[in-house]
Formats: C-alpha cells, structure tokens, sequence
C-alpha cells in the first residue's frame, strides 16, 4: 500500500517561505507522477503542481507559477515543494497525491495526512 508522508508546513509572515517535503515510503518515486494540491477551509481542492518520474517534468498551476517550485530526490524517495514570496491566499492544508499521470485534470489516487501552511501578519 502506498504511504505518502508531508512535513514541512508551518506559519509564515506574508512574503515568506517554506518548503515542503513529501515522503514515500513503500513505492520507487522513479516511475509515479506526484502531485501536491491544497484545500483551504470552505474550498474545493486545488492542484498546485506535480512532476513526472525520471527524466522528470513538471507541471505549474498559473496560481503559483513563479513563486512555487516542485522538484524530486528519488534516491531519497521525497518531492519537495518550495514555496515563495507566500500570500494569505495561499493558507491551506497542502498534500501530496499520487497520479497516473502528471496533470492538472488527472485524478488524485492516494494522499498522506496534508501538512497546514498559514499566512498572516
């Protein structure tokens, strides 16, 4: 069974940074498409970004684009997420999922506990 593990979470002043990890901890990362999303209370669920297995690329949500980075440490079997120049809108509970493929409109097959990211003042 696939196991997903998020950390890295915490509160940040806005214009802040974070970065977040993913751990799997039952599966190679080299052959999955990991995608984080958030889900902020009241909200449906967004996706933020995910990246494919080696070689690897990535896909952006345009509400993110510039500030958020997804990258992967497949020996280490985590994908991080830096996050940048954090926004109040960005508060959320952030997890990271598993795909077939890595897509803004591919569903989200398993995800791990999520990890709160708050931002104010």
């Amino acid at each position: 069974q696939v196991q997903l593990a998020e950390s890295g979470g915490g509160l940040v002043q806005p214009g802040g940074s974070l970065r977040l990890s993913c751990v799997a901890s039952t599966f190679a990362l080299d052959y999955h498409a990991i995608a984080w999303f958030r889900q902020a209370p009241g909200k449906e669920r967004e996706f933020v970004s995910c990246i494919t297995g080696s070689p690897a690329t990535t896909v952006v949500a345009d509400s993110v684009k510039g500030r958020f980075t997804i990258s992967r440490d497949n020996r280490r079997k985590t994908i991080y997420l830096s996050m940048n120049d954090l926004q109040p809108e960005d508060a959320a509970i952030y997890y990271c999922a598993t795909q077939n493929m890595c897509s803004e409109y591919a569903p989200f097959l398993s995800w791990g506990q999520g990890t709160q990211v708050t931002v104010e003042t």
